[in-house]
């Protein structure tokens, strides 16, 4: 009889955590601009990056029974950073200026849902698991994330019995959120080689002009005060934003945090517009959100359990792989042209398998490798993260409750025995 094995697991604190991070991040920069295959694929660093280093600890706790924790206590405010630096880059003439291209995105994006959705119970259906199963392979974890998924595995498992929800939930979108940082960039580059006469970029833009997500590596001039500034109002986003979030918990109107602090951002924004001689500092913004896109993404990557997704069975694995080849399609296919089939589509199109598969930030790290490349797609910074930090929750929750109200679903109800 096999002995079982015996996992030492190491601690790492919160500053060699950001440690490794920093280096993960300069790791992914580099191997994207020497290794040719990465550069022609348009991958993100961040994505590079803490995937191999995800990699290197499986083989750790494989080979070597020793398993790595990381501290996770940044992760959360750096996401939340991230989201505040959006709002307080969006003012709202940009918000007007987006304002139809968001509502054909999004339509796009429910489109995508019920998809996600109809292929992960009908395949679940077919290989003679729970259906349950397909809605967590669909739209709950690929464009819900982690988060949507906890949420929706607690349900499941007290209403419907489902009692590894949650387990089956995180591994779905641990797989999803690579898959989303892997496809991006390629997609797009396809859609862009494939009628490179529409891609336009204008050659007279200066550097300080440049939209503030569109090309993260280009040095931009700040000062110390203006990052004190820049500091005190994302400081402000996150403190009301969590404040607004606790006091709609429960209530009909629940929101994540994420989006509360993202739409602080937004009011704050254009509430200072009315102070005379006075604005945001759009640079120094736009530095500390990349920043801490860049880290946040590196220090979620590193940290994944790669092992966990050993415990998926081949069904969940079949059912996966199809819906990141159908997500591929789909922006081929119907979000490209949906957008207009031109450069601004293309970029589109990377973000959406960014968030179509795994989260908002893997979407917009999408973007900034193609329009680093490429050149600035100032519109698609605005569409993307309002849809995929905003209306991406609202719309998903109803298409759920709506495939919740078949018949096969219904049954089960009668099934499970109240507590």
């Amino acid at each position: 009889m096999e002995a079982v094995k015996t996992i030492t697991e190491i601690p790492v604190d919160i500053y060699n955590t950001l440690l490794v991070a920093s280096l993960v991040l300069m790791l992914g920069s580099f191997l994207t601009k020497k290794i040719a295959i990465f550069n022609r694929l348009t991958l993100p660093p961040p994505v590079v990056g803490g995937l191999l280093a995800a990699i290197v600890l499986l083989g750790v706790r494989s080979y070597g029974n020793v398993q790595i924790n990381f501290d996770g206590s940044l992760t959360t405010p750096l996401m939340l950073m991230f989201f505040a630096s959006i709002g307080l880059n969006a003012n709202i003439k940009q918000l007007m200026q987006g304002g139809k291209m968001i509502a054909i995105f999004l339509i796009g994006v429910v489109g995508l849902l019920i998809i996600q959705n109809g292929v992960g119970v009908g395949l679940a259906t077919a290989l003679g698991e729970n259906p349950l199963l397909g809605l967590l392979a669909g739209s709950i974890t690929l464009s819900g994330g982690h988060g949507t998924g906890a949420a929706w595995g607690a349900v499941f498992s007290e209403k419907y019995g489902f009692t590894t929800a949650t387990e089956i939930a995180m591994a779905c979108a641990t797989f999803g959120l690579v898959l989303g940082g892997l496809i991006g960039g390629p997609i797009a580059k396809f859609l862009i080689n494939r009628e490179p006469n529409k891609v336009e970029t204008d050659p007279t833009q200066s550097a300080e002009s440049l939209s503030a997500f569109d090309r993260p590596t280009v040095r931009r001039a700040i000062t110390a005060s203006s990052m004190l500034e820049t500091i005190a109002m994302l400081a402000i986003c996150l403190s009301v934003g969590t404040m607004i979030a606790g006091m709609l918990k429960g209530s009909a109107v629940e929101l994540p945090t994420f989006v509360c602090v993202l739409f602080v951002g937004v009011i704050l924004n254009n509430l200072v517009h009315f102070i005379p001689n006075y604005e945001i500092f759009e640079r120094a913004v736009s530095i500390a959100g990349n920043v801490c896109l860049s880290l946040f993404l590196a220090m979620a990557l590193m940290s994944l359990k790669l092992w966990d997704l050993a415990t998926l069975a081949i069904p969940m694995l079949v059912i996966l792989t199809i819906q990141a080849i159908i997500m591929g399609l789909y922006a081929i296919f119907v979000t490209y042209r949906l957008m207009g089939k031109d450069y601004t589509a293309a970029v589109l199109a990377a973000g959406h398998c960014g968030f179509g598969l795994g989260a908002t930030p893997t979407a917009v790290a999408n973007m900034q490798v193609v329009t680093e490349k490429y050149g600035p797609a100032p519109v698609a910074f605005i569409v993307v993260p309002m849809v995929g930090a905003f209306f991406i929750d609202l719309v998903n929750v109803i298409v759920i409750q709506g495939f919740l109200k078949l018949p096969m679903f219904t049954s089960m109800l009668t099934a499970v025995p109240t507590p």
